[in-house]
């Protein structure tokens, strides 16, 4: 099937979205089955500073979260905190005191003032537009909101940009101006929601139940279960760890000159989808197949071209003393090997 194909589904008993573009699958969205979602605010108490590490364990019933920046918290003190990603097995789930409340077309950021327009919108009547529109939203908000447009509004009407303000700037009232007990506050947004509020290009939904068998997905998502990856003539292995995401590039059968070179630009621009799919980040280490050290700043390029255009926050470090590449890569998903399989 061509085009994008955005299916709203369960999968193992959970809701779940899934993105095809031109027929394969790009992105996988599922609630986690022991977490809570990214998103979610706590009321939240402070339980001891962690010396040397800059943050300090807060709880609330039934879990606990790693504030990163608690300078000026004293143990024992009540904050508002939000879940800002996820962690690994046996750890809290890192958690932010700066809330962020976040839609399809805006983001009202409490305590950070300013009115500001994604940089990716670069039409300056576009950019003079919105700017009013962002003046005219915030004009009723409580001093020290800030707002920021996202890319999405570029092409969004008036009405929809100035609705999706108020709802955020009205969410953030209702947190912010409550006393609240120690708990779950909001749950943050499951796939469903935040596949649209993601998701934004133009695509046919398919919300009906069995989308997923109907459309293809679940045979999509059974190979995510393998390390192996086919790469044309080539092949990967991308395996995690404890302490990081391995990957391993192979030429397979190809005995050709360039083999190694063709491998590992095959393998870079696949894996950001790889590790978005099996919801895999942290530390990741690439062992790629030998080459001359004047390619690596192709390889680079290639790594870099990559990652510009994945959703997910993903640095990348630098080469090793032994050749490997490593990433640095936002903890924004569970690793689908930790699910139930269906």
């Amino acid at each position: 099937m061509k085009g994008r194909l955005i299916a709203l589904d369960h999968w193992d008993g959970r809701e779940a979205a899934a993105l095809m573009v031109d027929g394969r699958l790009e992105d996988l969205l599922v609630d986690p089955l022991d977490a809570p979602r990214l998103g979610a605010i706590f009321m939240a108490k402070l339980e001891r500073p962690l010396k040397g590490q800059g943050g300090a364990i807060v709880s609330w019933p039934g879990g606990s979260g790693f504030l990163r920046r608690a300078k000026g918290l004293s143990a024992g003190e009540m904050c508002l905190v939000q879940v800002s990603g996820f962690a690994e097995p046996g750890k809290s789930p890192p958690v932010s005191d700066k809330l962020l409340f976040k839609s399809r077309y805006a983001i009202i950021t409490p305590g950070a003032r300013g009115l500001n327009i994604s940089r990716a919108i670069r039409d300056d009547d576009r950019r003079d537009a919105l700017q009013g529109l962002a003046h005219e939203g915030m004009a009723a908000a409580p001093d020290g909101h800030g707002l920021i447009l996202r890319s999405a509004a570029s092409a969004a009407s008036d009405e929809d940009i100035l609705e999706d303000i108020s709802a955020m700037r009205d969410a953030a009232e209702a947190v912010l101006s409550e006393k609240l007990p120690v708990g779950l506050v909001t749950q943050g947004d499951g796939p469903h929601l935040h596949a649209w509020r993601e998701w934004s290009e133009t695509a046919e939904v398919d919300a009906s139940d069995g989308s997923f068998e109907a459309h293809g997905i679940l045979d999509e998502i059974e190979p995510l279960f393998s390390a192996r990856v086919a790469l044309g003539a080539h092949n990967m292995a991308v395996e995690p760890t404890r302490a990081l995401v391995a990957v391993d590039v192979d030429t397979g059968a190809d005995v050709s000159p360039a083999a190694a070179l063709k491998a590992n630009l095959a393998a870079l621009k696949e894996l950001p989808r790889q590790l978005r799919l099996r919801g895999l980040a942290g530390q990741i280490t690439i062992d790629l197949a030998p080459v001359a050290k004047r390619d690596r700043r192709q390889i680079e390029a290639a790594a870099r071209a990559a990652l510009r255009v994945d959703p997910v926050e993903t640095e990348l470090i630098g080469w090793t003393p032994l050749g490997h590449l490593e990433l640095k890569r936002k903890r924004e998903r569970t690793p689908l090997s930790t699910q139930a399989r269906p």
